[in-house]
């Protein structure tokens, strides 16, 4: 069922776990990740950046993929659709509009005034909608899309500034990962991490896991990360699995065969990262 990230999270930050965010771009990376987590099943979050909105078609293109495999495929796990990495008030609404159930404001770029005004006008419209909102402090860097690759860690003090003038469901706190590949080792700011889900009562989300190792996951996990976002690892898991099947095959030309020859790899990578976000902790 479609539902938004609220109850999902809190139950993960409550009983020290983490909800996988798995990013979608196209029909057919929706449907393996539908039906492995369905396999598992745990709740899932399917994140959609603007350049994959664009990539498949819009907005209302992206829900109608998603309900639509849901209906034929019969899946029963609560399934949120998230809007990755907002980087307007429009791109959200229009998200909202279209029957995302969940949206990223990332006004994390601007001055943090600027960022608390844009970030609650978004708020304020999901509310009455029943749309779930994150939003970003501090800035995750990396080469996701249009991100900028320059990180900046958030603070404590302004992470309760941005919750406390929003009342946002859950928050992103820059501290140390970045989007796509890791130059040199992770260094994620675990202390800060800790202080921040001590003091506010909304989940605290990590951009960027691809990467991490195993020990850091779960200390992030044991230091509140409650929602965990992939890309980057399924996306390396799938092109190494097809060009294989490409060069072992140059005579295959049906695209479904072609697409489809990554299917078995990502499912595994996508069991190995659920078993390890859904253990809990403590």
């Amino acid at each position: 069922m479609l539902v938004n990230t609220k109850n999902m999270l809190l139950d993960a930050k409550q009983n020290h776990y983490a909800i996988p965010h798995f990013n979608i771009n196209n029909l057919e990376w929706t449907k393996y990740i539908l039906e492995e987590c369905e396999v598992l099943k745990i709740p899932l979050i399917l994140g959609v950046s603007e350049g994959a909105i664009k990539y498949m078609g819009g907005y209302h293109v992206v829900v109608s993929i998603v309900k639509g495999l849901m209906e034929d495929l019969n899946i029963t796990i609560p399934v949120a659709i998230h809007l990755d990495h907002g980087s307007s008030i429009a791109s959200c609404l229009q998200a909202i509009d279209a029957g995302f159930t969940s949206v990223m404001i990332d006004a994390s770029k601007y001055p943090l005034d600027e960022n608390i005004n844009m970030t609650k006008k978004v708020v304020e419209y999901a509310r009455d909608r029943d749309v779930t909102v994150e939003a970003e402090v501090g800035h995750i860097g990396g080469s996701e899309d249009n991100i900028s690759n320059t990180s900046l860690n958030a603070t404590l003090e302004d992470c309760i500034t941005l919750y406390n003038s929003t009342e946002i469901d859950s928050i992103a706190p820059a501290l140390g990962s970045v989007h796509g590949f890791y130059h040199g080792e992770p260094n994620l700011d675990f202390e800060t991490m800790k202080k921040i889900n001590e003091t506010l009562p909304i989940p605290l989300v990590l951009h960027g896991g691809t990467g991490i190792p195993i020990t850091d996951i779960n200390k992030a996990i044991n230091c509140g990360i409650s929602k965990i976002n992939i890309n980057t690892d399924l996306q390396v898991v799938w092109s190494l699995a097809l060009r294989k099947f490409i060069d072992e095959n140059e005579d295959v030309y049906d695209p479904r065969k072609i697409i489809g020859s990554g299917e078995i790899a990502m499912k595994k990578r996508i069991q190995e990262i659920v078993t390890l976000f859904q253990t809990k902790r403590g």
